[in-house]
This record gives structure tokens, sequence and C-alpha cells, in this order.
């Protein structure tokens, strides 16, 4: 059960995140990780970048999880994990102490930096923005002037609106300020944020946004499906890029019916219809 506080839950490194997973055997935790992989793979998601926990046998463990699937995760490592990883994770900067340090060694590596801000308070959003990173998740509380920042710097923001709600750390659509944020031109990029609460289904994502927050179902399918920027990765279909695709049988139910192609595949397109998926 989702019941505590954000700092009960998630915050390290004893929230009952961190608490289940000390306790969970390398057998058990791999195994898990390879269903939920799998469970991504059949909801037409073909990678992630995941904020790995557990340090370098918490990054291990993921490339052991993944080996010979269809997907392609970004590995952002953490408590010493970031050196054999893609890059680093940081979960906020009023969390790790030593943020600075590791993104000055990522940089001089070339590696990726996120890190997780504003979901609680718009209090450590700014400490972030000054370390440089290639992206922020959530900033579910950014302000106007920080929104513009973000924008001005070019830096995507990956919005996770319903473990947002699931954490209680928003009650109603100006949290995250999506629309404002769309609006000042932020790159806005789509996640799930922490499996151990959220089904990392995409699908069920947008048609979330979509619902409580009013964005275009355009806009919601060119975020979903944009790739991740910080790691170069597109998903556009043009010649000489990497195929990635799924695809959508619309003979039959609702889909057959649509005037609207686009909300369609928003609202009401479930895993029954999912026909080929092209990773």
């Amino acid at each position: 059960p989702c019941t505590g506080t954000l700092d009960e839950l998630v915050t390290p490194p004893y929230g009952l995140k961190h608490t289940i997973l000390s306790q969970t055997p390398d057998i058990h935790l791999i195994q898990a990780m390879r269903d939920s992989l799998t469970e991504m793979i059949q909801s037409g998601t073909a990678g992630c970048a995941d904020f790995r926990e557990g340090g370098r046998s918490g990054v291990r463990a993921l490339k052991k999880a993944v080996t010979k699937l269809p997907f392609h995760p970004v590995i952002l490592g953490r408590e010493g994990g970031e050196e054999i990883a893609d890059g680093a994770g940081i979960s906020s900067a009023r969390d790790v102490s030593s943020y600075l340090d590791i993104v000055d060694r990522m940089k001089k590596q070339g590696k990726i930096i996120g890190f997780h801000a504003g979901e609680r308070d718009p209090q450590d959003i700014d400490a972030a923005l000054d370390a440089g990173p290639d992206f922020l998740v959530h900033c579910t509380h950014a302000t106007p002037c920080q929104i513009r920042r973000i924008a001005d710097e070019g830096i995507p923001v990956v919005i996770c609106c319903r473990s947002n709600y699931l954490l209680q750390v928003t009650t109603g659509s100006d949290h995250p300020p999506v629309h404002q944020m769309k609006e000042a031109g932020v790159q806005i990029l789509i996640g799930t944020d922490n499996v151990m609460f959220v089904q990392p289904d995409m699908m069920q994502e947008i048609a979330f946004i979509h619902t409580a927050y009013g964005v275009p179902a355009h806009d919601l399918l060119s975020s979903a499906t944009r790739g991740f920027p910080p790691a170069g990765i597109t998903h556009a279909i043009k010649k000489g890029n990497k195929a990635s695709f799924f695809v959508l049988d619309c003979s039959w139910g609702n889909l057959h019916h649509s005037r609207d192609i686009k909300s369609t595949i928003v609202k009401r397109a479930p895993l029954s219809h999912f026909c080929a998926r092209i990773f």
C-alpha cells in the first residue's frame, strides 16, 4: 500500500523503497525488474531512463535483467553506480550533499546528469539548475521564474503526473504547471516515475494526463514518443534511424469508429489492440 509521506516512502536512505530494496535478494530483484521491463515492452515502450538505486550492484542488476530483451535502458546510477552507468540520477539537491562533486565528475566523463527537482516544493529547483543538468524530473511546483529559466536554458522536463497524485504532492491540475511550461517553450517528456508505486505503462500515463490536465492528445503523443533527447535517442520514423514503433489494430472495437485518431489512441488504446512491436 502507498501510504505515508514522501519522505517515508521514497527519501533515502530510510524510506520504504530503500528498506524493501535492502531486504530483497538479488535473484528476486533481478527477476522482478525483468518482469517490469517485459510489461513495459508489452505496452509499447522500447526503452527508459532509470534512476538506478543500489550503487554499482544496482546497475549490474539492471544490466542482467535486460539481457536479451528488445529494450534499451539509459542507466543513471547513484551511490557510486554512476561510475559504471550512462550517468547520474540525483534524487534531489537537498538529499545528496555531494551532488556538485558528482556533477563535476559526470561532466568530465561526458555522461548524462538528471535531477529530481520540485516534487515536494520549488526549493530544490534552482540548485539543480545551477548544476547544469541535462534534464529534470517532476518540477511539480516550479514557479513562473523557474519555468522561464528552464525554457531559456533548454532543459527538458519529465513530468510524472500519476506519481504526483499517488504520492500526494499535488491535488490539482496546476501542479505540475504543464500548460505554463508548454507556453514557455519547455520541452516536455512523459515519465511514470517509481515502478514500485506506478505501473510503467505510458498509455495509462498519457490517458491520465489528458483527463486530469487537459493536455491535447497531439502534444501528449509527441512527448511520449519523442525518445530521450539527453542521450540523443529519437524514435522519429525516418530514413537511417533505428526502427522503434508499435502497431495498433484499428479494424475492430472502439478504435474502428474513430473520427479523431490521436484522441482515440490517447484515450482508447488498450493492450488488446497492440498487434506488433518493432523494437
